[in-house]
């Protein structure tokens, strides 16, 4: 959604959609908004409690099933398992996702990895559709004006133009740029505690490629998982660099992680977000 600053300033009902890699912002604008009474919309969240529930109860029982004191309990109904998902801790979808490489060091066969990520894109874009449901919901159920759309870094992964589509259609898509000289930190984060992430196939594909390649491995199951989750994760964020971009340049505004970063309150977010557009329409 596009617009000049009289008009958002105007807007009643603002619905904006952060963009962007983990790490350069978009939780920490979503809980400052959500104190400053907005509808926080976690994509994740949505994933990890709708779309992934099942998948993920049906995984944990499977594991349970392995000990026998848990498996009796299981088969007679005297035990119930449940997620416990907080948009502070997506845990249970983390542990789902997994990471690829050596089961004997909690990584997952190449086969079981790609349909995890399958179920995942599926429950991404399913959550993502679920937006303007949850700008209705935030202000007929709940009272809220506003609305900030907190989606995953892999959002430009998803190759699904129509999600790209519903969302310039019904928010404000706001790309949070990662500045050259602030990359290496967020990288260097990144691997300091790798967590698992989503791949595009193709580029799944030829990452383990490459990775066998460099490392002297024929097969998957000799990959070290911590190891390949942080020798990817430069190669992934350069590739997502460029697609974001083609996201936000006909659809969106671009601000900087530092500007980000220098937002204190709701009065200071509006005010980056009017910059942002103030320099579109100078352009």
């Amino acid at each position: 959604m596009r617009f000049t600053v009289d008009e958002f300033r105007a807007c009643k009902h603002k619905c904006i959609t952060l963009l962007g890699m983990s790490g350069v912002g978009k939780t920490y604008l979503s809980a400052m908004l959500r104190r400053s009474d907005w509808f926080h919309y976690s994509g994740d969240y949505r994933i990890g409690t709708r779309y992934l529930d099942e998948p993920i109860l049906d995984l944990i029982k499977a594991h349970a099933m392995r000990d026998p004191f848990l498996r009796e309990l299981l088969r007679r109904d005297w035990i119930t398992v449940r997620n416990i998902i907080k948009i502070s801790d997506l845990g249970p979808v983390l542990s789902f996702v997994g990471k690829l490489g050596n089961p004997e060091r909690g990584g997952l066969p190449l086969e079981e990895f790609s349909r995890r990520q399958a179920l995942y894109r599926e429950a991404e874009i399913a959550a993502m559709l679920d937006v303007p449901v949850f700008v209705r919901k935030a202000q007929e159920i709940y009272n809220y004006a506003h609305l900030v759309n907190d989606v995953g870094g892999s959002l430009c992964e998803l190759d699904e133009p129509r999600v790209i589509e519903m969302l310039a259609a019904h928010s404000l898509i706001l790309y949070i740029r990662v500045p050259e000289a602030d990359e290496i930190k967020l990288i260097q984060r990144a691997q300091a505690d790798p967590k698992p992430l989503y791949y595009r196939p193709e580029f799944l594909q030829a990452a383990v490629k490459d990775y066998l390649v460099l490392h002297a491995l024929e097969y998957v199951a000799q990959i070290d998982p911590d190891d390949f989750t942080r020798w990817v994760f430069p190669r992934l964020f350069h590739s997502r660099v460029p697609r974001y971009e083609a996201i936000a340049r006909p659809h969106g505004y671009t601000v900087s992680s530092e500007d980000v970063a220098s937002v204190r309150d709701e009065a200071d977010f509006l005010a980056l977000i009017e910059s942002a557009i103030g320099r579109a329409e100078a352009s």
